[in-house]
């Protein structure tokens, strides 16, 4: 029987990707505004803004999948 304070590993790993997807986004508008002086080969394609917004698709489906904080809609102790 599982502890129910125990969080599942695969909301950090959410929590994670969802993070590095904002700053993977974050960083593809910064570039889409102001490209740089030199830039690097197909960079109108905008990778970071894909791959950014991929990531923080696959963090929030993490999240919301895994949150720990769910209510429980039955009785607190099933056992009394």
């Amino acid at each position: 029987m599982e502890n129910p304070r125990q969080i599942e590993i695969w909301f950090f790993i959410g929590s994670l990707l969802l993070a590095y997807g904002i700053l993977i986004s974050g960083a593809g508008i910064v570039h889409l505004f102001s490209p740089p002086e030199g830039p690097v080969a197909l960079a109108d394609l905008h990778a970071d803004l894909w791959w950014g917004a991929l990531l923080f698709i696959i963090g929030l489906v993490y999240c919301i999948r895994y949150w720990p904080f769910k209510r429980s809609h039955g009785p607190r102790n099933a056992e009394r």
